[in-house]
């Protein structure tokens, strides 16, 4: 039974963590020039990795398969795309 209960417990951890993803349509079509970065981050939370060349800031949201990037000059968007997002 506690097995049971645990096992339970696990997959509705699961579900609740793929289900609450950022990585959606909705969050990239929120997205706009010009947006602050704290902004972008206030919808798509943290990013996965952020590199820095030339005054421009490049952040990824994802991995290789399905992702958001946005590039941003002085705070601010100036780019952005999506991958493998529904």
């Amino acid at each position: 039974m506690l097995v049971r209960m645990r096992l339970a417990v696990v997959l509705v951890a699961l579900v609740m963590l793929v289900g609450c993803s950022k990585l959606t349509m909705e969050n990239y079509s929120k997205i706009k020039m010009g947006l602050g970065y704290s902004e972008v981050i206030k919808i798509l939370g943290k990013p996965d990795s952020c590199s820095e060349a030339l005054f421009v800031r490049n952040c990824i949201w994802g991995n290789e398969q399905q992702n958001i990037t946005v590039n941003f000059v002085g705070d601010k968007v100036i780019l952005f795309t999506s991958k493998n997002i529904k």
